[in-house]
């Protein structure tokens, strides 16, 4: 229990009691009210409250206060690589009691694993995040690019996109985000974090991980992807056509479709390439529910979070809108949501079936650190410097493995040797 941060065994909690009352709701994902309005519709036993909250950091010390004040609600989002953290720090209730089994039945192994820590279940996956690589069909048809199915290919790819328009990229190093940089390591191979009997297991620098940092860091030196926020400067560059290609996750195509809708049929999606040409992925983002510590109606919490997370009615309301190209976590519902993105802007492709077999193919083991908060700020703070040759990114990770093992120690957890 001290290895994964979950805290005294026999204080930390089970999400139970009865099935009715009121439930407060906090999520920052998008279409959280109208999902907690459809499950009010139809379960009148049980009346949700859902409270818009900001995303990231602010979100999480709000919630982390909320739990220290006694004041948290029944049920709250909480991101994959967030999760541990809060078990650490006692801060959620476990879920085996009424949930457990259901995580076992409707959720393969790669989603399972990043919400059962230290042999109990603290979350429920909402939604995965399955790489795929978009690219504009139009550009590599005109000068006659292929599609990459390897990396080796791929940086072919970018070579050729920067020929054929000096201006043009086919490819996106993100600098304010760690996410992707952490994806296509775990899809490498990597294992940036792990246990050891009764400690934790850090190695961010391991050959995996420095394969995928030498080689995109070389792609960033040599100006054959662009070095960008994922905010204003990166759409910016798609709308100016100047970002032809770029690795992203599932979500990225609703995200496609909203900002730069009179590009309709000019993008398509392939698979991620690989190092040897075999099917391989890794999730770039994704989230679970949780009932904090203290909730007040951890039970109808229950029911609320078991609607959202694997009906077919809950998932119909998370993407009501048409717009939303989530993918869900339970391959159950993936029809549910194929059927409310329409087609049409990828010209006809069915990018579900793509995202179906990336998710098929993520690599399973991968574990996320304990102290995430503190790894990702230490990767972001210099992930700018890599494509002016300021820093490697393999420097970087070696920072942060550094800041990683110090956080670690300073919170009384313990390290492997």
């Amino acid at each position: 229990m001290l290895v994964t941060g979950c805290g005294n065994p026999d204080d930390k909690g089970t999400a139970a009691g009865p099935k009715t009352g009121a439930v407060t709701f906090w999520s920052f994902v998008k279409g959280s009210d109208q999902v907690a309005a459809a499950f009010n519709r139809t379960h009148p036993g049980i009346k949700v409250t859902f409270e818009s909250v900001p995303s990231g950091q602010e979100y999480y010390s709000k919630l982390t206060n909320a739990v220290k004040a006694g004041t948290a609600p029944d049920v709250a989002v909480v991101e994959y690589p967030e999760l541990p953290e809060f078990a650490a720090q006692g801060e959620l209730e476990s879920l085996d009691g009424n949930l457990g089994t259901l995580v076992k039945d409707h959720f393969p192994k790669p989603v399972r694993q990043l919400v059962e820590l230290g042999g109990t279940t603290w979350g429920v996956p909402r939604d995965a995040a399955p790489l795929m690589l978009y690219y504009r069909n139009d550009f590599f048809k005109d000068h006659r690019i292929a599609v990459p199915k390897t990396w080796d290919a791929y940086r072919n790819m970018t070579a050729q996109v920067k020929r054929a328009d000096p201006k043009a990229r086919g490819g996106v190093l993100f600098t304010d985000n760690p996410g992707l940089l952490t994806a296509l390591a775990w899809q490498a191979g990597a294992q940036w974090f792990g246990t050891r009997k009764d400690a934790w297991k850090v190695s961010l620098t391991d050959a995996p991980s420095r394969k995928v940092a030498d080689y995109w860091g070389d792609l960033a030196r040599h100006d054959l992807v662009s070095s960008s926020s994922t905010l204003d400067p990166f759409w910016t560059s798609v709308q100016q056509n100047r970002t032809v290609a770029y690795v992203c996750a599932s979500w990225c195509a609703g995200a496609l479709r909203a900002t730069v809708a009179d590009q309709a049929g000019k993008w398509s999606v392939a698979p991620v390439p690989t190092w040897d040409g075999k099917p391989a992925s890794a999730m770039y983002g994704g989230s679970s529910f949780v009932i904090p510590k203290g909730a007040e109606n951890s039970g109808a919490a229950a029911e609320f979070i078991k609607w959202i997370t694997t009906d077919p009615e809950g998932m119909k309301a998370w993407v009501s809108s048409g717009t939303s190209s989530m993918f869900p976590a339970d391959p159950r519902l993936v029809p549910v949501a194929k059927a409310a993105f329409p087609t049409s802007y990828f010209g006809g492709q069915d990018v579900y079936a793509v995202g179906s077999a990336s998710y098929d193919a993520v690599a399973p083991g991968w574990t996320w650190g304990p102290v995430m908060g503190t790894t990702n700020t230490a990767v972001v703070d210099q992930l700018p410097k890599v494509a002016h040759g300021d820093a490697s990114l393999f420097g970087i990770l070696e920072g942060a493995q550094r800041a990683t093992v110090k956080d670690i120690r300073h919170r009384g957890m313990r390290l492997a040797p």
